[in-house]
């Protein structure tokens, strides 16, 4: 009789970019992940979609240590960041972070943006850091606008600077936290437009995403999140042109026809998902701790 051996963690393989094995995060009595274990590898696009709340957003921010997880492991390159004793700050090093709020400091020009964490962390002399900005910049489609300042600049500008940023910071894999959700939709082209050119390079990227056209032109894995658990994931073509799991249909179905969803469903939908995360009063409200309400963008 032939045994088959639990894989090692983490796997020592230098092409698993980012490892996750069985992670948990709560927020009070609500838990928002149960159990999450899936492998990014070099050079993959992994979009992560699913409703609002189903917690991709807080999947992503764990992974590079903005939230704590509850329990479980995550690996950046073999390394383990959840570790007590992790050196935290070198391993974000090697991930760029981009927000759907861009988190640009307002009162710095856009190629000030860009060099502040080369000279400050990186410990660059200030020449040197704004050569590779500028070139980032100009990446990105904004070389002539390095003097500018955000609030000169529209919100896809002000995303790609986002975008220029932490490419500055010469990351091995970058992560994406629905970076066009704040965006006019006149403007999310050209954010899309660079991360299709990043993806073409073979970054490897984690992308929480509500663009499905994305998704299905660009990704070489989907993950369908649902009720703080993965529900389906694999080639786009399958999870997106042919979902086997009912509710993965339910949501493309919504997503991709949203004519015939009525008002309200999505509401229901959340509180019977979490119901037994919940202990909801009368009033339908949950007992949640200050700030984290059924729409905070944490839980996403």
């Amino acid at each position: 009789m032939t045994t088959t051996s639990a894989p090692r963690i983490p796997t020592g393989n230098r092409d698993d970019e980012i490892q996750i094995y069985d992670l948990h995060k709560s927020f009070g009595q609500l838990e928002v992940l149960k159990g999450i274990t899936t492998t990014i590898h070099r050079g993959e696009v992994v979009c992560v979609i699913g409703p609002s709340g189903s917690g991709k957003s807080t999947l992503l921010r764990c992974v590079n240590l903005l939230e704590q997880p509850t329990s479980g492991r995550i690996f950046i390159i073999n390394e383990e960041i959840t570790d007590p004793d992790a050196d935290i700050d070198r391993l974000r090093t090697k991930m760029g972070m981009v927000f759907q709020s861009f988190n640009l400091f307002p009162h710095l020009t856009a190629l000030q943006n860009c060099t502040t964490a080369l000279t400050n962390v990186l410990k660059k002399p200030k020449a040197d850091a704004e050569k590779i900005a500028m070139a980032n910049l100009t990446k990105v489609g904004l070389g002539e606008r390095g003097g500018s300042y955000p609030g000169q600049m529209s919100g896809g500008q002000q995303q790609r600077v986002a975008i220029a940023r932490a490419l500055s910071m010469d990351p091995e894999l970058m992560l994406f936290d629905e970076p066009t959700s704040a965006l006019d939709p006149e403007l999310v082209g050209d954010v899309l437009a660079v991360m299709r050119d990043l993806a073409a390079e073979g970054m490897t990227m984690m992308v929480v995403t509500h663009e499905m056209a994305f998704a299905r032109e660009v990704a070489d894995r989907v993950i369908f999140m649902d009720g703080g658990v993965i529900v389906e994931e694999g080639h786009p073509k399958d999870v997106i042109g042919n979902p086997q799991h009912p509710r993965t249909r339910e949501f493309l179905r919504r997503v991709l026809d949203p004519t015939h969803v009525h008002a309200g469903d999505e509401d229901a939908a959340y509180a019977e998902r979490h119901q037994s995360d919940l202990k909801v009063d009368k009033t339908g409200g949950g007992h949640l701790p200050p700030g984290v309400g059924f729409h905070s963008p944490s839980l996403g």
